[in-house]
């Protein structure tokens, strides 16, 4: 190989960028469903000739670490029946190396004079693909039969000619037909776009040349993690978790995670994890990894390259038929939930060793309400990935109106959720007095608050932590728990926070979904008394809670301000009884 100039190799890593965000940005653009074009829960990736991640697209890092158990799987299973203008279309976790049948993969491949010179791969979640309830998040699917269509990987376009019978069977098995093809019209736009960015890049460099330095980005990027991993202590670091289970009587889903270091390579193993259950949140391997790569990402200080080189120095291991390595027939509809904990677990098992760059637990990823049904004639699903925010860092508060690390998606608008659907959104905010009281704050709750206006709906709902809410660190308090409720009526009910049994709605009925917040960082006796002042005067914080859960005394009726005095004897108070 010809040697290397490191110029050149950041031109061609950003190059390989560049490539990947055009996609997600055309994929976002010309999507259908709110789901994709508004909440972004799709990604997109840029691959070499075996398969193996160049680059990735700025959205979801829980679907790509598992782009190459996919292209593997895609890549023996054609062999050599792989050519020019072909299109391939995969959605199971059995039979695809999929993550859960919402997700849909759409891969082309790359050619420049006959020669497969990389891969342009996408993967988006899609609004409804069939089963049980609308939007195909069936927390009471028993099997993975119940949960939708299932796809293995099969040629949507053959030599540049779409198989009408394949787009017909897809239409046909889905309540939302015109969103699933026009969402999967969208990724092959963006692949498109890869190819043609993939061969100019080529035809101006030549194809030797560009994969050389793909090569060696992956080399590179290997270099760089087991660098950043010698900086961690050697040692098995462990942590415990828990997904508060299905339905009205749950029985917790237990974690275990041991993270093994030794010098520099790093493993993570789930032995002592719960066996995969009866219900939507068991995941494939390949997404466990992908939650595996992506805690370990956000812990590394360096610009490390999004490309497959960092995988290598990372083993991940799983008992077979747990609820993080799954075999047929589990059903993975909500597998989301589950790769959130996994990121969870291996921050919160690192937190002792490198507490300046870890948080406090937080929400665990997005609550996912779907509200499905018929209006005007017409079969509606409205589906989101609802986001809330962060636990407390040692050197600031928790972040509010954010996404959770794994899934960089944003909470679709309320205009566009009212003009599309017969939905009305009475409240949307932060909910005061929810974030963990510690030294740094964790972040407050969100609520959402819906009015069903249509005729008869269904209600599912993936959400946790009510059992065990988000724990604090150094000292900070836990976080708050989900609320649930629906009002019919004079009536209110209570929801599970895994809704295993589908709500069914009536016009004027109100759904109330408050989010869990952040755990606290640090004694909430040494925080900063101005800064409960702040949060008082903002609303965040009742006076009440600043005086139980900080001991700072606000003083003034129509202008809060601090009681210094009182303060100052409040806490010396709870420290003497402490």
């Amino acid at each position: 190989m010809r040697d290397i100039d490191p110029i050149r190799l950041e031109v061609m890593k950003n190059a390989f960028d560049t490539i990947a965000d055009e996609m997600a940005l055309i994929l976002m653009r010309a999507a259908h469903s709110p789901i994709v074009r508004d909440s972004m829960d799709f990604s997109t990736a840029l691959c070499d000739p075996e398969g193996q991640t160049l680059a990735q697209g700025v959205t979801t890092p829980m679907h790509l670490g598992s782009f190459y158990d996919a292209m593997r799987h895609l890549i023996v299973r054609y062999a050599d029946d792989v050519h020019d203008g072909d299109t391939f279309i995969g959605n199971d976790p059995y039979a695809a190396a999929g993550q859960h049948l919402p997700d849909f993969y759409i891969v082309q491949p790359i050619f420049l004079d006959g020669r497969l010179v990389g891969w342009a791969t996408t993967v988006a979640h899609h609004a409804d693909v069939g089963g049980i309830v609308p939007g195909s998040n069936a927390l009471g699917a028993t099997e993975i039969i119940q949960e939708g269509i299932r796809v293995p990987f099969l040629k949507l376009e053959e030599r540049g000619r779409p198989d009408a019978k394949l787009w017909e069977i897809l239409r046909l098995n889905v309540r939302v037909p015109d969103q699933l093809t026009g969402d999967l019209n969208a990724q092959i736009a963006a692949c498109a776009a890869a190819r043609r960015g993939l061969t100019e890049l080529m035809t101006r460099y030549s194809v030797e040349e560009v994969l050389a330095y793909a090569e060696e980005l992956h080399d590179y990027t290997e270099r760089l993690t087991r660098a950043e991993i010698r900086e961690i202590p050697d040692g098995t670091y462990r942590f415990t978790d828990h997904i508060d289970g299905l339905g009205e009587n749950p029985e917790p889903i237990v974690f275990e995670v041991a993270v093994t270091v030794a010098g520099d390579a790093i493993t993570i193993d789930w032995a002592g994890t719960s066996a995969q259950v009866e219900g939507g949140v068991n995941t494939p391997l390949p997404f466990t990894k992908a939650g595996v790569y992506t805690a370990l990402r956000s812990i590394m200080g360096s610009e490390l390259p999004n490309c497959h080189g960092f995988t290598r120095a990372v083993t991940v291991t799983a008992p077979l038929g747990t609820v993080v390595n799954a075999v047929y027939p589990a059903p993975t509809g909500a597998r989301g939930i589950t790769g959130y904990r996994i990121i969870d677990c291996v921050i919160a098992a690192l937190a002792p060793v490198l507490p300046d760059r870890v948080t406090a637990d937080g929400p665990g990823g997005a609550s996912v309400p779907a509200i499905g049904g018929w209006h005007d004639g017409r079969p509606f699903v409205f589906s989101e990935t609802l986001m809330g925010c962060w636990g407390a860092a040692r050197g600031h508060d928790g972040q509010e109106g954010v996404p959770h690390m794994g899934a960089n998606q944003a909470n679709v608008p309320v205009e566009l959720i009212e003009a599309n659907f017969p939905i009305r959104v009475r409240r949307y905010g932060i909910a005061p007095d929810t974030g963990g009281p510690g030294r740094q704050r964790g972040g407050h709750a969100l609520l959402r608050e819906y009015e069903f206006l249509g005729e008869t709906g269904i209600l599912t709902l993936r959400s946790d932590k009510r059992d065990f809410p988000p724990h604090g660190l150094d000292g900070g308090q836990a976080g708050s728990g989900p609320v649930n409720r629906v009002l019919s009526g004079t009536t209110e009910r209570i929801l599970p926070v895994l809704v295993t049994v589908p709500v069914r709605l009536r016009r004027g009925d109100v759904f109330l979904h408050v989010t869990p917040s952040g755990g606290g960082w640090g004694d909430p006796l040494t925080r900063d008394p101005a800064l409960v002042l702040r949060d008082v005067i903002e609303e965040k914080v009742s006076r009440a809670a600043a005086e139980a859960q900080y001991g700072v005394v606000i003083a003034g009726e129509d202008r809060p301000c601090l009681d210094p005095a009182a303060t100052e004897a409040l806490r010396r108070e709870r420290l003497r009884m402490a």
